[in-house]
């Protein structure tokens, strides 16, 4: 997990863990996440960290890149 500081909204910080998302999900069977949090602000996570998605995260998702791996042959 990603975690960029800012405890208002900040573009910088938003695109940046886009962008950590994107080289992720390159190397990932699963879905990537950015969340915004109040006092962290915006994180991404793997959703193969938390496998099922608790609500409370869910509800904090601003955006999700599909995971870049497939697993049939």
């Amino acid at each position: 997990m990603q975690i960029i500081s800012t405890s208002t909204y900040n573009h910088a910080a938003y695109l940046a863990a886009i962008a950590c998302a994107e080289r992720r999900a390159l190397h990932s069977y699963f879905d990537q996440h950015v969340l915004e949090d109040e006092e962290a602000g915006f994180i991404a996570i793997d959703e193969g960290d938390y496998g099922a998605l608790p609500a409370m995260l869910i509800d904090k998702v601003v955006h999700t890149i599909p995971g870049g791996l497939w697993d049939e042959n």
